[in-house]
């Protein structure tokens, strides 16, 4: 019987990642219960595979553009799609670890303010700059069939998928620290194995489809992932939900970037 249950709500789950992680023009109703809210943590790397996929037809349209214009063109879809959602995160994260020295109230206290001060500013810049500059290097030599280079369809594919599928395995293992947020309902009713499962899932697809990069992208992103959750812990307790968007711009850029280099 839960068994029937949670496949009733799964694909009102998927619905609910691609509302929250997306732009696109959804509308739930009734509005979802938090069950629906938890399960759709477990589609989120589901969600990354579909943007990923996205990228590369839009960077297969462009292509045969300039490759800093044809860079721009995608990053800027990027940034469309999610809409800016994990830079806000991203923004917020950056004010607060510096602006808070090292205190915990301050830092939580800190992320809550919507403006965003030059710490923001910089940091953001700096990791739409890397994105920028590794899109450039993917298409700058592309062979005449495009869709035939692995390391142009792992570069747009890797990224969002790895970085999403992490967000499942940050919720299973680490507290979240807000008494209310984005993320509670998130927290509250997860499935936690199946978030696990999927993520796995994930990467042995990502394994199975492109080896050594995936490989590369996988190293990059476990370092990232363990370096930002380590710090998160050690000055908030846990995670929260700009955290969280913080960890999917990151990842992201540095999977991009390692995938860029080997090309």
């Amino acid at each position: 019987m839960t068994a029937m249950r949670q496949g009733a709500v799964a694909p009102r789950a998927m619905l609910v990642a691609l509302q929250f992680l997306t732009r696109l023009p959804l509308r739930l109703e009734p509005p979802p219960a938090a069950r629906e809210v938890g399960l759709s943590l477990a589609c989120y790397p589901i969600v990354g595979l579909a943007l990923g996929v996205g990228l590369w037809g839009i960077t297969l349209a462009v292509s045969r553009l300039p490759a800093f214009l044809g860079a721009a063109i995608v990053l800027t879809a990027w940034v469309a799609i999610t809409g800016a959602l994990h830079i806000d995160g991203l923004a917020d994260t950056a004010d607060a670890w510096v602006g808070g020295h090292g205190d915990r109230e301050r830092t939580l206290s800190i992320m809550k303010d919507p403006r965003s001060g030059p710490i923001a500013v910089a940091v953001v810049n700096c990791l739409l700059l890397l994105k920028f500059a590794a899109f450039t290097a993917l298409t700058t030599h592309l062979p005449a069939a495009p869709w035939r280079d692995p390391h142009l369809a792992a570069g747009c594919i890797l990224p969002p998928l790895l970085a999403r599928a992490a967000i499942p395995l940050l919720f299973a293992h680490t507290p979240y620290v807000r008494a209310q947020g984005i993320a509670r309902e998130l927290s509250a009713h997860q499935s936690r194995g199946m978030g696990v499962f999927i993520a796995g899932s994930s990467v042995l697809g990502a394994l199975a489809a492109w080896r050594a990069l995936a490989a590369l992208a996988l190293a990059a992103a476990a370092i990232a992932y363990t370096v930002i959750r380590t710090g998160l812990v050690r000055r908030l307790g846990g995670f929260t939900g700009d955290g969280a968007g913080a960890l999917i711009e990151v990842i992201e850029a540095v999977c991009l970037v390692a995938i860029a280099a080997a090309s």
